[in-house]
């Protein structure tokens, strides 16, 4: 399931818990697709801050990921 159909199934999920109500699988499988997605954005996210570099005055260069991105892999 890629991006797009995991957060349509997702809305999909939770405009049927507003008007109808969720069956007991339904809601596992909301949580499931939530964990997913979260995860999906949180590497998303962690991916795009290690590949920053930044140019000091001096004209060097430091990649921040290689610095820090390492310290705190949760």
């Amino acid at each position: 399931m890629n991006m797009d159909e995991m957060i349509a199934r997702i809305n999909a999920l939770y405009h049927k818990s507003k008007t109808e109500g969720l069956t007991d699988a339904e809601k596992e499988e909301q949580q499931e697709l939530r964990k997913k997605y979260i995860a999906s954005f949180r590497n998303n996210l962690r991916s795009q801050l290690n590949s920053i570099t930044i140019e000091r005055p001096d004209g060097t260069r430091e990649n921040l990921g290689e610095k820090y991105g390492k310290k705190n892999n949760s």
